[in-house]
């Protein structure tokens, strides 16, 4: 049933209104003249929803994508026409490629100027066009005010429905001025797949005829109760499981089945033990490069091994691999769907499952490193940190301690406890810290960065302190990692072009006194004795924290470093 019909109002007041009727109380921008009308929109309501204005278009998309990933329900950013939503581009990839529900609205130059090349034009069907590869799922623009309910509804409802991703709408300038009395439509809740009795039935069938089956789980749109289940499902029938790239927090990594994570520098032993599993079992992943280490896990399009893969998009299902099972299914249906599998007394591959976690237990254990240990900053963090913390990371050589070293814990109602981009974007990691401290301001949040990757976007210092973040009874905490390097390309150079270092090298700010300048408190980590205590602190500070630690660029030369380079092309 729709919303009562309200008395003419801007157009900008009704969208507004919209996002408010869909459970909107945040919303992360940069604003601009193209959008005025709605901003006078979000004053108008401020009571009931908040405008963050950030410090840069793509800080701003990257906090809506963590806001969709945290909340299961669309982010929300606002950007003004050219230059403003090409910089948010950056995060519409990431939510694509990482399947975020997300919504950007884009201002539009006035409708009576369009197609001139007016100041700042940009076609954005052209520009962020729907398809297989690329940026959003739905482009559209509204050229009738009385029309725009239709669209804000149709666009949480394409966010969130099969595979989840970004969604585009653009509003021209004019368009928002327009009085309207059109009615705000209700919450739009996604429909939910199940797979086919017939599909579970040959999945069991699949099962029982194993000999050393092995799960990989990942994707989004899975909530706690699905996971729950999920977990079952694995215990009943003794299932070694490993989580796909950049998805850890989907299964406890403390379980005795939990076999590590399947992403970049894999455990050798990993791989070699999915390479001779005799069926897979996928479940919301989509398989990409990372996850099948460059398609090599499992070879394309044939796999040796029996694939059964679980997604909720159709169109995701034989787009790359031929499995020889396919059920589409919501991922907030997979694991009660899958726990409906009766598993026999008996199963042969107990031995196997085991081991696979023993496996991971012993890829913990790390060479001790001087003078600053990262593997001992990452086991700090873990025992240190309330349980329902998030982690959140962008892309760079230093996340692959955060990978290795931190378990993460299954889904709770407090939801996602792992923020970091599939897409393999630099800069993510702060904005999304951010964001997740103003959304949860009684949860822990700790960024782990790289230098170079800080720099992309650590102007959103000021977002945080502008607004308040990790004032609450939650911290917020970033950690910075400075090798003076881009350290990922650089370790690349030196296995291609040993000695050869070209274009890699970062000339630094002093970022403890950088952090100070935007109100935040500051340490400089020398030694890995020292980062106990100062995180210590950080942990007792109502006031966001900034940890730098410097470290040498030999580093990625060490023998740790070198080790997980062989793990990466063991896995090729």
């Amino acid at each position: 049933m729709n919303a009562p019909a309200s008395s003419s109002r801007p157009a900008g007041h009704a969208l507004v209104e919209a996002l408010v009727a869909q459970g909107v109380d945040t919303a992360f921008g940069v604003p601009g003249e193209s959008f005025l009308a709605a901003l006078d929109g979000f004053y108008e309501h401020r009571e009931e929803i908040r405008f963050i204005a950030c410090r840069h278009e793509g800080g701003a998309s990257f906090m809506a994508d963590a806001q969709g990933k945290l909340t299961g329900r669309p982010g929300i950013c606002f950007v003004t026409r050219g230059p403003g939503a090409s910089n948010a581009a950056i995060g519409l990839h990431t939510a694509f490629q990482d399947s975020t529900p997300m919504i950007v609205f884009i201002g539009q130059v006035a409708s009576d100027q369009r197609d001139r090349e007016a100041f700042q034009e940009v076609d954005y069907r052209q520009m962020f066009g729907p398809g297989t590869l690329g940026f959003a799922k739905w482009v559209a623009e509204i050229e009738s005010a009385e029309r725009l309910p239709e669209y804000v509804a149709r666009a949480f409802r394409t966010a969130m429905q099969g595979r989840p991703g970004p969604v585009v709408l653009v509003l021209p300038e004019d368009m928002l001025r327009q009085p309207i009395a059109a009615a705000v439509l209700p919450r739009v809740e996604p429909v939910a797949a199940w797979p086919a009795p017939g599909a579970l039935r040959d999945l069991r069938a699949l099962l029982l005829q194993a000999e050393r089956p092995f799960v990989i789980v990942g994707g989004s749109g899975w909530d706690a109760p699905s996971c729950a289940a999920l977990q079952r499902f694995a215990e009943g029938w003794t299932l070694p499981v490993g989580c796909a790239f950049r998805f850890q927090d989907l299964f406890d990594n403390h379980h005795p089945l939990y076999a590590g994570d399947v992403g970049i520098g894999i455990n050798p032993k990993l791989a070699k033990r999915i390479g001779e599993a005799d069926l897979v079992l996928a479940i919301g992943t989509r398989l990409g490069e990372m996850t099948t280490s460059g398609y090599t896990l499992l070879q394309v399009p044939r796999p040796h091994q029996k694939l059964v893969h679980m997604h909720a998009g159709a169109e995701e299902l034989g787009r790359v691999y031929a499995a020889d099972l396919m059920l589409q299914c919501s991922m907030a249906a997979a694991g009660k769907a899958l726990e409906t599998l009766a598993a026999p007394t008996n199963l042969r591959w107990t031995d196997w499952a085991l081991q696979a976690h023993a496996d991971y237990e012993a890829n913990l254990v790390a060479t001790p490193v001087q003078p600053l240990d990262m593997a001992e900053v990452v086991k700090t963090i873990q025992r240190l940190a309330p349980a329902d913390s998030v982690l959140t990371n962008g892309a760079g050589n230093f996340s692959g301690w955060l990978h290795r070293y931190y378990r993460y814990r299954a889904l709770q109602n407090a939801g996602r406890t792992q923020l970091a981009p599939t897409s393999g974007a630099m800069g993510a990691g702060l904005p999304a810290a951010v964001a997740a401290s103003l959304l949860y301001p009684d949860r822990t949040v700790i960024n782990l960065a790289g230098d170079g990757d800080f720099l992309m976007t650590g102007q959103e210092l000021a977002t945080a302190t502008g607004y308040g973040a990790g004032k609450g009874k939650g911290r917020l905490v970033s950690i910075v990692v400075d090798n003076g390097s881009y350290g990922t390309i650089r370790m690349h150079q030196e296995r291609e072009y040993p000695g050869r270092v070209s274009g890699s090298d970062l000339f630094n700010p002093d970022f403890a006194a950088l952090a100070r300048a935007y109100g935040w408190r500051a340490e400089r980590v020398e030694v890995t004795d020292a980062f106990e205590p100062a995180f210590r602190a950080a942990l007792d500070t109502a006031q966001p924290t900034l940890l730098h630690l410097p470290l040498s660029a030999d580093v990625i030369t060490s023998r740790t470093t070198l080790s997980a380079i062989r793990a990466a092309a063991l896995a090729r």
